[in-house]
């Protein structure tokens, strides 16, 4: 039988390579922004064109390279990072597979200009598709200047899975952002299509992130500084106030380099447990400096996924960190139990106790219930424990359920029809007039066949969804002015998300416009939204787009919608009277599907009177 088995030509093996490394635009981004990094550069300039399908260029003052690792460096494998497998152990460096410039250029047309300080002339290199096209010295300053030009041109099936324009340029901006914060001593520029999008000069880590994620933060941010034996934890964490119902404000730096770890992020977040709202994400630019030995960044080729070697004893120095700096800033209480240098000069606790003192002091109640043995739980006095314990009982007694003024009838009063009624099994549900508030959240009702138990606010929000899909349809929607319109800074890929969304906005009421690079100005809202609770609406688009996937495009208006109806049902005030309660249920069942809501909850039960004599036996 004939062999079968055959080595890969390297064209083909790089392009399986550049498969698991370049991804996208942004992962050759990504590649050659660290590979400056590694050359010691102090200013580096990102230029791209047309979300980087056109253009990637990344041009920085490193140190440069020789005319022989100018070659070399397009080579499978090889890497100045490692000499030893020890060295894989101890990577302080960012790239270091030795991949990413072979993998590039398997997809993009590649020209590399590199100059040394000492050398008096540059090395340009031409590559197409692995292949060298050209090698010749040149004149330029010292550093690297690398292009690519059409990515993906000789990989069609790849180019065609590229996203949108303003897709792919978020995922840059994303990559740029990492980088841009976990070196903020060096320079960055980014030009986007022949426009300066940032000029960020070398500085402080607090002007990087009001540098690049807005100005906004600015009163907003909280410094943590913790050193320990296992890791020294910088950097800075929000305010509850800077919390967002979008992700994505969320950085992780272990050793300089970004990754994700949803352990350590759930550290952070029990943190603020009792603090922000559920469903928000507090913002947090944290550096955790560690010995190499102890975690494994060679798990994935994007080298976001690492390994640590003791898990827990990272989530409790990182979330007891997190507390310590909100309570130092007096955001969160604190125990503490050493005593302050001020309060230990003080004579009260210098001073040496008189025999005296201590006689009274053990006179004292306190004294006698803690020096007793299995009395320290019993600190009431004996006469208080009534009060306590009426107290509780005030306290434990539910609420009275609220009952609205009727004309007292028997229960066998004729049951009036409210018009439009929800069918079920061929037969109009009747319901009846009187009707009962139960804690401000259900609707009971007799109604023919029982009782039905209404949620008031899955109801509103039944209604709304369905109101704001007629006005949809009809493009009718009406904005209500505001009087002082207010005005939101976001991130620059969460800015590129809204801009696209505007349109949609605009069709259920929104009157938002851009006001500069990455704010907008909103000047109107749909009828009925909860004053403030515009930017809940906002940020709650904003994190679907981000996360959506290429074929929930479709579903974004129902998405858009839904958010809507859900921020408009939060009035249950408005069904205080009962003409508002007759005028909540007749709504409802005029709607085309009155039993769940658009997320699929229930907005209603039946509970039958055959049921209800079975509970009572």
């Amino acid at each position: 039988m004939a062999d079968i088995i055959q080595l890969l030509s390297d064209h083909i093996a790089n392009q399986i390579a550049a498969g698991e490394v370049i991804q996208r635009p942004a992962s050759a981004v990504k590649e050659l922004m660290e590979n400056a990094i590694d050359a010691g550069a102090t200013e580096i300039q990102l230029v791209i064109k047309d979300a980087g399908k056109e253009l990637i260029q990344v041009i920085d003052n490193g140190k440069g390279m020789s005319p022989t690792d100018a070659r070399m460096s397009f080579e499978r494998h090889a890497t100045s990072k490692i000499r030893n497998i020890d060295d894989l152990f101890t990577i302080r460096t960012m790239g270091f597979r030795g991949e990413a410039l072979a993998s590039i250029a398997a997809v993009a047309k590649v020209e590399l200009r590199t100059r040394q300080l000492t050398s008096e002339a540059g090395t340009r290199v031409v590559i197409e598709g692995t292949e060298v096209k050209l090698q010749e010295p040149c004149a330029m300053n010292p550093g690297t200047n690398i292009s690519l030009k059409n990515l993906f041109y000789n990989v069609p099936a790849r180019r065609n899975f590229l996203k949108s324009a303003n897709a792919e340029l978020r995922h840059i901006l994303e990559e740029f952002t990492r980088i841009a914060l976990a070196y903020p001593a060096i320079g960055f520029r980014l030009n986007n299509n022949g426009t300066d999008q940032f000029i960020l000069s070398g500085g402080s880590l607090k002007a990087r992130i009001l540098g690049l994620l807005g100005n906004h933060y600015d009163k907003k941010l909280v410094p943590v500084e913790e050193n320990t034996e296992l890791l020294n934890i910088s950097g800075f964490i929000g305010k509850p106030e800077a919390a967002t119902r979008t992700r994505g404000m969320q950085f992780f730096f272990i050793n300089n380099r970004f990754i994700r770890n949803n352990y350590l992020n759930h550290a952070v977040v029990k943190a603020y447990e009792g603090l922000i709202e559920k469903e928000t994400f507090p913002f947090y630019v944290l550096f955790l400096e560690i010995d190499p030995k102890r975690v494994d960044v060679n798990v994935h080729p994007t080298k976001q996924e690492v390994k640590f070697e003791d898990d827990q004893m990272m989530y409790a120095y990182l979330n007891a960190t997190i507390k310590h700096a909100l309570a130092r800033y007096n955001i969160a209480p604190s125990l503490d139990f050493s005593l302050n240098t001020d309060i230990q000069q003080l004579a009260a606790v210098n001073m040496p106790e008189t025999e005296r003192q201590r006689e009274q002091t053990q006179k004292g109640y306190l004294f006698n219930v803690f020096t007793s043995e299995n009395q320290a739980h019993h600190i009431e006095r004996k006469d208080s424990l009534k009060a306590w314990k009426s107290l509780y009982e005030i306290a434990q007694t539910p609420i009275e359920p609220q009952v609205n003024p009727q004309p007292e009838a028997p229960y066998e009063q004729t049951v009036v029809s409210q018009g439009s009624m929800y069918e079920e099994n061929e037969q109009r549900a009747e319901i009846g007039s009187n009707m009962l508030l139960i804690h401000g959240d259900l609707l009971a009702t007799p109604v023919k066949s029982g009782l039905m138990m209404i949620h008031i606010r899955r109801a509103q929000e039944r209604i709304w969804y369905e109101r704001l899909q007629r006005e949809w349809q009809s493009q009718a929607a009406p904005s209500q002015r505001v009087l002082f319109p207010s005005s939101y800074e976001l991130p620059p890929q969460d800015a590129i998300l809204l801009n696209e969304a505007l349109p949609d906005l605009a069709r259920i009421g929104f009157d938002i416009a851009p006001f500069g690079q990455h704010t907008f100005v909103v000047q109107g809202l749909p009828p009925g939204l909860p004053p403030g609770d515009e930017k809940n609406v906002i940020d709650e688009v904003v994190d679907h787009l981000k996360h959506e996937a290429t074929d929930v495009a479709e579903k974004r208006t129902d998405l858009l919608l839904a958010h809507m109806a859900r921020h408009l049902s939060r009035n249950t005030k408005a069904i205080s009277q009962h003409e508002a309660q007759e005028a909540l249920i007749d709504e409802l069942f005029a709607c085309n599907q009155p039993e769940y809501t658009s997320g699929g909850k229930k907005v209603f039960v039946l509970i039958k009177t055959e049921n209800l004599d079975a509970m009572l036996g």
